[in-house]
């Protein structure tokens, strides 16, 4: 059992699988709550916990699929490519639509944590929830944070996003593709983008630019939330 547990293949194989059946789940009800990554987590956890799998053997396949993230982020321009000229004569405003989004999504958690009575580290970790992982991390570990509670607070973000972002919005009222987009990409990252894409070309593209440009300014304005919200 431990060679079988320690070959990456495992990790690997559990992942491709769990993910294909929760996406044949997800074709037949399409409800949110069916979302595949949603479900295929949830199935990869049960069997390692009943497995006694240790998750760092686990995580030898997983760095296989890890390699692929990568691209699998760039491909996301493809939609913002064929989109670009609609976007381009709205950059501006869009832009600051997003930096005042992702200050809002970091101010708010950061806050809401505060006045809950949650540690300062915890708090710091909240504070770049809505980006992609890899900023989330080190955005964390800049302002002293823990990078690790993070990445998880990310993935709790777009499973959010992915899950209830588009419903949520047309019940606000909210009907445009473009508006759509950029409140999904900017809150939920890559996750809400790839539930975005569902919405349309326009709405992923818009989600695509939101997360890109959220990914950048987030560093920029985590010093100013700190200095601002927690008096450092």
């Amino acid at each position: 059992m431990g060679s079988l547990t320690a070959n990456p293949l495992l990790g690997f194989t559990l992942t491709v699988g769990c993910f294909y059946l929760a996406t044949l789940l997800y074709s037949k009800l399409r409800s949110p709550l069916t979302n595949p990554l949603l479900i295929s987590s949830i199935i990869i956890i049960l069997v390692l916990e009943r497995g006694g799998i240790d998750y760092h053997d686990y995580n030898r396949g997983g760095q296989i699929l890890t390699f692929f993230l990568g691209p699998a982020t760039v491909a996301l321009a493809v939609p913002l490519y064929n989109k670009r000229k609609f976007l381009q004569g709205r950059m501006l405003p869009l832009l600051m639509i997003i930096s005042l989004g992702a200050l809002a999504a970091m101010g708010s958690a950061a806050l809401t944590a505060h006045f809950l009575g949650a540690d300062r580290r915890v708090v710091l970790s909240l504070l770049p929830k809505s980006v992609t992982t890899p900023i989330a991390v080190e955005v964390a570990a800049m302002i002293g944070g823990i990078p690790e509670l993070a990445g998880v607070f990310v993935i709790i973000t777009g499973l959010l996003g992915a899950l209830w972002g588009p419903e949520l919005l047309r019940l606000c009222k909210v009907r445009s593709p473009l508006a759509m987009g950029i409140a999904i990409g900017t809150a939920a990252h890559g996750i809400g983008t790839a539930r975005a894409l569902e919405e349309g070309e326009l709405a992923g593209s818009a989600s695509g630019l939101a997360m890109g440009i959220a990914g950048l300014v987030t560093p920029l304005l985590a010093g100013a939330c700190l200095r601002l919200f927690l008096g450092n």
